[in-house]
């Protein structure tokens, strides 16, 4: 008999531990199982910016999983159906963009939780459910264990956000810095200090109601001062931002060692 189905990267994540994370962005099998061999505690597979669908998905899933990395994806929107096609491709955890007030939390959780907790389509053939086998009793223990967060991104979700966070089971939040400081008319500024001061401000609250919190970092020295004001998991690298840089890098030593 299989052993029950857990989700190892929660448990630490809710017991306190700071994991590591990466976006998975090309829809590359090798490139998300290079970031799964590299160590990486989260694998966070963008299902919203870069052109990656359920069977893209599957796949990059398959690959990385074997390495201990928690496999998690970005879904492309609040949308039960699409929900529901991502978790039964066996991620998880699921990140749910563009969440802005109590109705759209209390969606988004249900789309993750089978009944009676919510309202995911219950099948036991795909993936996740051991393709029949029912592998670890997943169809049993998935509410439990399947990681659940929604994005602020708005200056509607800062002002519901107290109310968001009351939602049951919504594990954590993740703010999303672009989006939120361009809705605040600060187009692709996430540092300017007023978009700070709310962020700040949100931070306070999420650590205060015991959620999980996570954003990106634009490296591991940026990611620790975020770690070190309590945020849970921070994205911090990227297949497509790592190929530019050293690529970039590569070819400007090239020219330079040859005088070009």
């Amino acid at each position: 008999m299989a052993e029950l189905y857990t989700n190892n990267a929660k448990a630490r994540l809710l017991a306190g531990e700071k994991l590591s994370a990466a976006w998975s962005q090309t829809g590359s099998t090798v490139t998300a199982e290079i970031l799964a061999q590299a160590g990486f505690d989260m694998i966070v597979v963008d299902c919203e910016h870069a052109p990656i669908d359920p069977p893209q998905l599957l796949p990059i899933v398959q690959a990385a999983g074997g390495y201990g990395s928690m496999i998690m994806a970005r879904a492309p929107w609040n949308d039960l159906v699409a929900i529901k096609r991502m978790l039964d491709c066996g991620i998880q955890g699921i990140h749910i963009p563009y969440v802005n007030n109590v109705e759209e939390t209390a969606r988004a959780v249900r789309a993750c939780k089978y009944p009676p907790l919510g309202n995911r389509g219950i099948a036991g053939s795909p993936r996740a459910a051991g393709y029949g086998a029912n592998r670890g009793q997943y169809l049993q223990r998935a509410n439990d264990e399947i990681l659940v967060l929604v994005a602020l991104e708005t200056p509607e979700a800062v002002e519901n956000l107290d109310a968001m966070l009351d939602i049951e089971g919504l594990d954590g939040l993740f703010i999303g810095p672009m989006d939120l400081s361009t809705t605040m008319g600060y187009f692709g500024s996430p540092s300017h200090p007023e978009v700070q001061k709310v962020i700040r401000e949100v931070e306070k609250k999420v650590i205060a109601k015991g959620k999980l919190l996570a954003t990106i970092g634009a490296n591991p020295a940026a990611a620790k001062e975020l770690y070190d004001r309590g945020y849970s998991y921070v994205i911090f690298d990227s297949d497509v931002t790592t190929l530019r840089a050293v690529a970039y890098s590569h070819v400007d030593e090239f020219k330079k060692l040859m005088g070009k």
